[in-house]
């Protein structure tokens, strides 16, 4: 599914908390999450819906160069379809590191986003 229009990428505090953290454990995290991010950029949705949450937010997975594991050990990247011309990034987290997530806490995280962005 792909529009023609650039998306514009926002960022969580969350999102930027939890990226700069994991960078520092795995130092390929930026050159796996990039490509990802231009797919964003120019309009993919990428990744399985999480239902019960009432917006549109998708969670996506990505391989983790640091570990030889594939997908299933890599990354979970969360973001929410903002608008059609932008998407905000709400959490990243390691698969090793942590299960799942909450549809609660991605409910926090977006109260929090648009208390600050109103």
């Amino acid at each position: 599914m792909t529009d023609t229009a650039p998306r514009e990428i926002r960022l969580t505090p969350e999102f930027k908390r939890k990226l700069k953290k994991l960078s520092k454990k795995y130092r390929q995290i930026s050159n796996d999450l990039n490509p990802i991010l231009e797919q964003l950029r120019s309009g993919e949705v990428l990744g399985d819906q999480i239902s019960g949450i009432g917006f549109t937010v998708m969670k996506l997975r990505i391989q983790n160069s640091d570990n030889q594991k594939g997908k299933s050990g890599g990354y979970r990247l969360i973001y929410w379809v903002e608008l059609k011309n932008a998407i905000v990034l709400l959490d990243i987290y390691s698969k090793s590191d942590q299960s799942d997530i909450e549809v609660s806490e991605i409910q926090q995280i977006i109260n929090r986003f648009n208390s600050t962005h109103e």
